[in-house]
């Protein structure tokens, strides 16, 4: 067998594991939305909850998942990215640093509901936030820093060094050099990071449970420190707690969830594709 033979012999199994990976997410997706669309209406997406949960609409839920990774967002992607700004731009390469390399790889993989109890000891009962947003989004925020910082650090040491090597050359500043040269050069990675990370707060159950999450509060919230629903906990909550719910109001809340983060993924991947088309390497 020759190396074209060969060749096509891996594209074809390349093309496999891809079927076998991507058709079952496809009906998945296919079952939701034909299962789903029958819920889908303007009253269900803009008003109250009634009738414990079986009539009504979902706006709280709606509204309190965007307030939840919208505060996650405001905490996590300065911190997270300067970070890893720090790590890969300023850290001397040492047991230290290695230390907290291997300690953010470790926490990438803890599970959500480790982050939960940690989020109610620290934000809900310590810091006294109680049950409420801002305990939810600090939680969330820890849980997605691991991701934002090892993308991001990872996308600086993917630019050539000779972009570093230029700046300096014509006088600018290190941090001249990361903000002008370096960082744009590496956005699309770092948008792909911070897009991982607020994809899975705004999926996750396990978290909001335990510092935000209201079983049913039919109304919006009006501060940070106000409780809220969510359309995780909401799915969950109808699916398992709520005898004779309708299959199509299930399937609708999985269906808007879904919406929402594939509309999140789109205008993140049409945000780095506008800095990929830039990028000069």
């Amino acid at each position: 067998m020759d190396r074209h033979q060969v060749q096509r012999v891996g594209f074809i199994l390349l093309a496999v594991v891809a079927a076998i990976v991507v058709i079952p997410i496809l009906i998945v997706i296919g079952i939701i939305a034909v299962e789903g669309a029958g819920a889908i209406s303007w009253e269900f997406l803009t008003a109250m909850p009634r009738d414990g949960m079986r009539a009504g609409g979902i706006l709280p839920a709606i509204v309190g998942t965007l307030w939840l990774t919208l505060g996650t967002a405001l905490v996590a992607i300065p911190i997270g990215v300067g970070g890893g700004i720090y790590l890969a731009e300023y850290a001397r390469d040492n047991l230290l640093t290695r230390a907290i390399r291997l300690a953010i790889i470790n926490l990438a993989g803890v599970p959500s509901v480790v982050y939960g109890l940690f989020g109610l000891g620290l934000f809900v009962l310590l810091f006294r936030f109680g049950t409420s947003i801002l305990a939810g989004s600090l939680t969330l925020a820890i849980m997605t820093l691991p991701i934002i910082i090892s993308t991001t650090e990872e996308a600086l040491r993917a630019v050539p060094t000779e972009f570093r090597t230029v700046s300096a050359s014509l006088g600018g500043t290190r941090w001249q050099g990361i903000r002008r040269i370096v960082l744009p050069q590496a956005m699309p990675g770092v948008i792909t990071g911070v897009l991982l990370g607020l994809l899975r707060a705004a999926g996750e159950t396990a978290p909001i449970l335990f510092t935000v999450a209201a079983f049913f509060l039919p109304r919006l919230p009006q501060s940070p420190f106000d409780q809220t629903m969510a359309l995780p906990y909401h799915l969950y909550v109808i699916s398992t707690q709520v005898p004779a719910m309708p299959d199509e109001i299930k399937y609708g809340t999985a269906l808007v969830l879904l919406t929402l983060v594939l509309s999140m993924n789109v205008v993140a991947t049409l945000i780095r594709s506008t800095y990929r088309r830039r990028r000069e390497w």
